[in-house]
């Protein structure tokens, strides 16, 4: 027990100046569309968070979220994503592979479009932030209902976990 004290300790410390931002997207009305949204809702409410980690409940804000990109030192945005694979599977997208998910694929989801505007403003007012990533969950459901597939229920703590850690090799390279 006294080794996961200390793990939760030294897990939460970091730079208190240095911030990730995990911004959630989706829409929690469209079933597993609304998985980012979970995700950055259940690390807000998780006491043993990192406090240089700041999640970010984005919704379908679009332009509305150019603040909170200002502020943050590196984001990773967490959406769902048509991946080609199993419901449930998670892929981290670095910037490149972020900028041509967005870009170049078949739009997967309505707030594409807007991330990919959002993504280019936030570049033309000098916000870019150092780093920037994609945590993408496939999707089984996109269709009316509030609650996630199973198989993507069940991927939320992984990508909860790896949010974090990728925030943390960010944070300490900062």
């Amino acid at each position: 027990m006294n080794q996961a004290v200390s793990i939760a300790i030294n897990f939460t410390s970091g730079p208190a100046k240095r911030n990730v931002l995990v911004l959630g997207l989706g829409n929690t009305l469209l079933a597993d569309d609304g998985v980012g949204v979970h995700v950055a809702r259940q690390l807000g409410d998780d006491p043993v968070t990192p406090h240089w980690l700041q999640p970010l409940d984005g919704g379908t804000l679009g332009f509305r979220l150019l603040g909170a990109l200002a502020k943050a030192d590196a984001v990773l945005i967490v959406d769902a994503a048509q991946l080609g694979a199993s419901p449930g599977t998670i892929r981290l997208m670095d910037r490149d592979e972020l900028v041509q998910h967005v870009s170049c694929s078949g739009r997967s989801s309505a707030h594409e479009v807007g991330l990919a505007d959002l993504l280019t403003l936030a570049r033309l007012e000098g916000f870019a932030p150092k780093y920037l990533a994609l945590l993408g969950i496939q999707p089984q459901t996109i269709d009316w209902g509030e609650a996630l597939s199973p198989p993507v229920a069940k991927a939320v703590p992984a990508a909860r976990q790896l949010a974090v850690s990728t925030g943390l090799g960010w944070v300490t390279a900062l």
